[in-house]
């Protein structure tokens, strides 16, 4: 992400200032697969917290899955999983490898394996996820 920046001959005029965008506050969604088990992804990208909202409002069906890097570890927003997924690496897919595939609670039971032949790379994808709701900040 790159910032605009005052240019030498722009410096001394505040008018003239770029003003740098506020930051918007990450958000929370719950997922779901076909298990109903819930999981819940933290977004912290603009467009994709956009895109989340317009799935759980049912506004689009376009890239309706998640696809992200897991952190093996739990986190204070997901506290039932020893799991998180990483919110810079979270992207949404219509499509995607089979490699990556795997439910919420297959991945808890298998976790020591990911990394390895089982989620390469820790790349989870789970191609029945769904996003169902948005929830307040932690």
């Amino acid at each position: 992400m790159a910032f605009a920046t005052a240019q030498p001959a722009q410096a001394g005029t505040p008018d003239s200032q770029p003003v740098r965008a506020a930051a918007e506050a990450p958000a929370y969604f719950v997922m779901t697969d076909h298990t109903r088990e819930e999981f819940v992804i933290k977004l912290t990208k603009a467009g994709d917290i956009e895109h989340a909202r317009e799935l759980v409002a049912g506004e689009t069906t376009d890239r309706p899955h998640v696809i992200t890097r897991i952190v093996k570890r739990t986190a204070d927003y997901n506290p039932r999983w020893s799991f998180h997924a990483n919110p810079d690496t979270t992207q949404f897919f219509d499509d995607s490898i089979e490699v990556c595939d795997a439910n919420i609670p297959y991945v808890e039971d298998h976790l020591d394996e990911a990394g390895g032949a089982f989620l390469p790379g820790l790349v989870w994808c789970d191609f029945d996820s769904r996003f169902i709701r948005e929830i307040p900040a932690p």
